[in-house]
């Protein structure tokens, strides 16, 4: 049995089965972890959602920005942001509500041993175990009864900071954010959203997340993804496989018994112009 990480798919169905081909994926005695960004910009979101949930155990993903972007279009919680939105094709399908009903039901973070599966990153106060007990919190609001509300109450980036005495609708929305959106931060862990790209873009007073001296989950492996600038980084204790297919790069798997690489091309048709 092989256990395959791999980066941001969104909507690139076409890398992916190529690479599922290239690892020769078994479902049956393999499994994926996948760090997110399942759908969106990329052309085929319908039909990699389908795949993914029709590999049952086989598959474990987290949830990405992307992923709860779609579950806040669905429910009224946000507007298309622009034309390179790729959504509309899952929320006319017939089976729409069965797709999304599985797709709240997945963490926002996931540990196995030594390995914490999270799409961006974890704060700097936070353990693997930590986080997991945090992303809890979140599901447990994604799968219940008040899930619309929660919805409603998610956009935003504020508070920017974690401090343990949040409670309610920002505690959640800060643990979603870190999870999900984050590539900076201060050294107290404050989160800046606005600025991307590469890591020479840090804005002044703040790190990209992994590299904060006293992270409390460097004990661990954290396999992410996120941040396509970045590229595929790979460290004892850092996974990072965003190679930018969607950007015209790579879709990226990582074997994590020996850590192979596999990589395809973005396949014809699926890249998106690169931004200036």
């Amino acid at each position: 049995m092989a256990t395959y990480a791999i980066g941001d798919i969104q909507g690139c169905y076409d890398s992916l089965c190529r690479l599922l081909d290239l690892c020769d994926f078994d479902p049956t005695a393999d499994r994926l972890w996948l760090v997110g960004d399942l759908v969106n910009r990329g052309p085929k979101s319908l039909e990699t959602l389908r795949l993914i949930k029709s590999l049952g155990a086989a598959a474990v993903t987290v949830l990405g920005n992307h992923d709860l972007y779609l579950l806040m279009v669905a429910e009224g919680g946000a507007k298309f942001r622009g034309k390179d939105d790729t959504l509309q094709e899952i929320l006319d399908a017939p089976d729409c509500a069965e797709l999304l009903d599985w797709l709240r039901r997945q963490p926002l973070c996931f540990t196995e041993g030594e390995y914490c599966l999270v799409h961006a990153g974890l704060l700097p106060q936070w353990t693997a175990a930590k986080a997991r007990q945090l992303s809890l919190e979140v599901e447990a609001a994604l799968q219940g009864p008040d899930y619309r509300e929660f919805i409603l109450n998610l956009w935003g980036s504020e508070p920017a900071g974690w401090s343990d005495e949040l409670a309610g609708w920002p505690r959640l929305r800060v643990i979603v954010n870190a999870m999900t959106r984050m590539r900076f931060c201060t050294l107290d862990g404050v989160m800046e959203f606005k600025v991307k790209g590469k890591l020479s873009n840090a804005p002044a007073g703040h790190l990209p997340w992994f590299d904060l001296p006293d992270r409390q989950s460097a004990e661990s492996v954290l396999v992410t993804g996120h941040w396509s600038a970045l590229g595929l980084k790979i460290t004892p204790n850092l996974l990072a496989l965003d190679s930018g297919c969607l950007w015209g790069g790579h879709l990226t798997a990582l074997r994590l018994e020996d850590r192979r690489i596999f990589q395809v091309d973005c396949s014809a048709g699926e890249a998106l112009p690169l931004k200036k």
